[in-house]
């Protein structure tokens, strides 16, 4: 995570200009930078782990309050984030911690899992991109 979605994607050897995912730490502080469609609100509102691409075009995920790392997010309220891998590779452990400033460990293990959902909402429809 960082917030500056340029040192990710040089960090990842990836386009400077590629959009990254922002992670918020509430409904209240995405409403600050999209609009959900009134159609959609309650499904966003009740998703957990996914990520919606918006009619803005901006990807954002809220943090589940339950969330191991709510405390850490509820200082920054935004901040880019991505996978811990270079770009179009496999998970390297070695890799990440050598391009992390900080790592904070949980009880969760530091490996590779599955990429989450991400839903394209336009005003009308909804789509499954991943």
């Amino acid at each position: 995570m960082s917030s500056d979605f340029k040192a990710l994607n040089k960090i990842k050897n990836r386009p400077f200009n590629k959009e990254v995912l922002r992670v918020l730490n509430s409904y209240n502080t995405l409403k600050k930078y999209t609009r959900i469609p009134n159609k959609y609100k309650n499904l966003i509102r009740k998703s957990k782990n996914i990520s919606f691409i918006y009619p803005n075009k901006n990807s954002f995920r809220v943090v589940n309050t339950n969330s191991s790392h709510i405390n850490f997010i509820n200082k920054f309220k935004i901040m880019y984030s991505t996978s811990a891998n270079e770009h179009n590779k496999i998970f390297d452990e070695n890799f990440s911690k050598s391009k992390s400033d900080i790592i904070i460990y949980d009880n969760s293990d530091f490996n590779e899992s599955n990429s989450s959902s991400i839903y394209r909402v336009s005003k009308n429809s909804i789509k499954r991109v991943r």
